[in-house]
């Protein structure tokens, strides 16, 4: 059995903490399921929100590693970090004492 350590646990919080908000489920969605990187003017265009607000939750993304903001000039790209396909569903399965490749 694989033992859930104190410091995963932390770890996974802070990453469902940060994915609690609908604002910033609705964000990285958009950037997740955009076939190229976005701005964050297309994001606050996209999401009807004011660009301090867009702002505020794509900084908590990037804090959690959930995107990667890149300068590029004048403005800032913004995309989903790959690392997250695997592990966002690694942690739900280590959580629940499900192993990898099993049922159970």
């Amino acid at each position: 059995m694989n033992d859930l350590k104190e410091s995963e646990a932390e770890e996974y919080a802070r990453w469902f903490r940060c994915l609690s908000d609908p604002t910033r489920i609705r964000l990285l969605h958009l950037i997740a399921t955009h076939s190229s990187a976005m701005t964050v003017g297309e994001l606050v265009d996209q999401l009807g929100r004011s660009q301090s607000t867009v702002s505020r939750h794509l900084k908590l993304l990037a804090d959690e590693h959930f995107i990667v903001a890149t300068p590029d000039g004048i403005r800032t790209l913004i995309t989903v970090n790959d690392d997250c396909m695997s592990a966002l569903p690694h942690a739900a399965r280590h959580i629940m004492g499900v192993q990898s490749g099993s049922g159970r």
